[in-house]
């Protein structure tokens, strides 16, 4: 709900400061005064279209400040809001603040947040609808028809938005399946070339690794063999080294007991021999390692470049080649159990699909039932309204199974029929500008609380129209302003503006060359003078403060 408006600037208004309360408010005064200026600022603040010519001559920039109450936690607003991160304050006013300089530019404030023009036309959305004889939006802007009748026969979407989540998820993970399959078809013969080369070839992990040490230890044994050998026979035969020292230790052995030096000596020789064992020891060990099999090199060497060259084959590394191998095995197998997966895939869709077209069939009875009972809703408004031969017709229409989506498979428009015979058609290709606006009052008052923002604005909605007709106008937006809406409509009738709560009177002066419009609201005598001025015209007349009071009364 609108609860303040500040403009500054803008047009001919200098400045003004109005507070607003819910219910029906009236804007009245004479043709030319700037109720239109009004609504160009409220349209600033809800994100139109920035145009330099609203700044004030002689100024260099104007402002429009609006403030509405926050919108409740969990509501689409609100998330809105959440979601480009506008903070709401618990108790404070949602605060939309729009400056446009002379030169053109302009910035937006939420919540003294800057943000963009778009958002706070999305945001506007939400606050305030505007209806006049050129108006393009709210009801006259089929994309949102079905909101508002779902709104109006108090149906859940939820359910069937889940269940087409569901159904395009299960068709997207099949389109998957088969697109996999598909291209492992096409490479079947390659994918089975490859995996029993593979399998013949059984790579194993770190097997390049090793198979690279065994040949370069090998080749090294190759070059070393005689010199290794040569070492060796200096171990063997009775006169080898160590025989030596084992006879010389032997003979000491005899001796140590004479001489303490000859104990150390011995001592040494024992260590001696030892080392010279562990020596021998190694030198076996490394000639077994290292022994030349010119046989066993070349199948090493022969194992390596196979594993090497497959490698190459496939631009992996040779320890990557195993895990290769298990990776192709797996897409020939997925080719020959794929059948079998796409079958399960395929009952799913099929499922998915199935509780899909139940829950958005009985979403489209459901719109039905309520498209009867709007259309005898508005019916039964037109013809106090002076619309009798007009009817008016909710079309529900079966959208192509293409176009089936979260909000079910229904398209959903408002149609009317002006003329006795003549065919149904939208509401904007049809009716003149009084006429539209009348079917919109009739068809807001008839889905009353059911959707729409808190704040409606009727520009001259009774333009056109006078005695019954108006009154008959001024009684349904009280009526609607009663169901918990806040209305503000610009009007030149006084059986419309007997109907406010609240009464703006909006007036032009001029000093000099200077000319300011202003907004002021009335009180009880002021009401019965401006409403005298609407019935008499230029001089008010005694007769027309009497019936002023009349309709006031009535009104009351």
């Amino acid at each position: 709900m609108l609860t303040a408006l500040s403009i500054a600037n803008i047009v001919l208004i200098e400045r003004l400061d109005l507070d607003f309360e819910a219910g029906l408010g009236v804007l009245t005064g004479e043709t030319g005064a700037g109720k239109s200026i009004l609504l160009d600022a409220l349209g600033l603040a809800l994100g139109a279209r920035a145009d330099s010519a609203l700044v004030r001559q002689g100024t260099d920039k104007a402002q429009v400040t609006a403030s509405f109450v926050a919108p409740a936690p969990g509501t689409k607003l609100a998330a809105l809001l959440a979601e480009n991160e506008i903070a709401l304050e618990t108790g404070e006013p949602l605060l939309i603040r729009r400056t446009l300089k002379a030169d053109g530019g302009s910035r937006a404030f939420l919540n003294d947040q800057p943000c963009s023009a778009a958002l706070l036309r999305e945001v506007g959305t939400y606050l305030v609808e505007i209806h006049g004889q050129h108006d393009d939006r709210g009801l006259l802007a089929p994309a949102g028809h079905r909101a508002l009748l779902d709104a109006y026969a108090r149906a859940d979407t939820r359910g069937v938005a889940a269940a087409h989540t569901a159904w395009r998820a299960a068709e997207d993970k099949l389109a998957a399946a088969r697109a996999a399959i598909s291209e492992a078809e096409r490479d079947r013969e390659w994918l089975e070339h490859c995996v029993a080369e593979l399998q013949t070839l059984a790579p194993q992990p770190g097997e390049d690794a090793e198979l690279s040490e065994a040949r370069a230890t090998m080749q090294k044994g190759e070059k070393v063999a005689g010199d290794l050998g040569a070492i060796m026979e200096a171990f063997e035969g009775s006169d080898s080294g160590p025989a030596q020292l084992r006879g010389a230790a032997r003979r000491l052995d005899r001796l140590a007991g004479d001489h303490p030096l000859l104990a150390e000596a011995l001592a040494g020789l024992d260590r001696a021999i030892i080392e010279a064992d562990e020596a021998e020891t190694k030198l076996h060990e490394a000639a077994r390692a290292m022994e030349y099999d010119p046989e066993r090199l070349e199948a090493t060497e022969t194992r390596l470049f196979e594993l090497r060259a497959m490698a190459r084959k496939h631009n992996v590394q040779p320890d990557e080649l195993a895990e290769l191998t298990g990776t192709l095995a797996a897409r020939l197998d997925a080719i020959e159990g794929g059948s079998v997966g796409l079958a399960k895939l395929e009952a799913v869709v099929a499922e998915t699909a199935a509780a899909y077209t139940h829950a958005a069939t009985a979403l489209s009875d459901q719109r039905s039932r309520a498209a009867t009972r709007l259309d005898a809703a508005v019916a039964g408004e037109l013809v106090p309204l002076k619309l009798d031969a007009a009817r008016f017709q909710t079309l529900v229409e079966r959208l192509p199974a293409e176009r089936w989506g979260p909000e079910g498979m229904d398209r959903v428009e408002y149609l009317i029929s002006t003329n006795p015979g003549a065919p149904f058609a939208p509401l904007a290709k049809i009716a003149s500008g009084g006429e539209l606006s009348r079917f919109i009052l009739a068809l807001k008052v008839a889905l009353a609380e059911e959707g729409g923002a808190d704040t409606i604005i009727f520009d001259e909605i009774d333009r056109g129209v006078g005695g019954a007709v108006a009154s008959a106008i001024g009684e349904r937006l009280a009526r609607l302003a009663g169901a918990g809406k806040q209305l503000l409509a610009v009007t030149h009738s006084p059986q419309v503006a007997a109907k406010g709560a609240a009464h703006f009177i909006i007036a032009k002066s001029s000093q000099g060359i200077v000319t300011r419009t202003s907004v002021h609201a009335l009180d009880e005598a002021g009401r019965r003078e401006e409403i005298a001025r609407m019935l008499s015209g230029a001089e008010v007349t005694a007769e027309a403060r009497a019936q002023a009071e009349r309709l006031l009364e009535v009104a009351a």
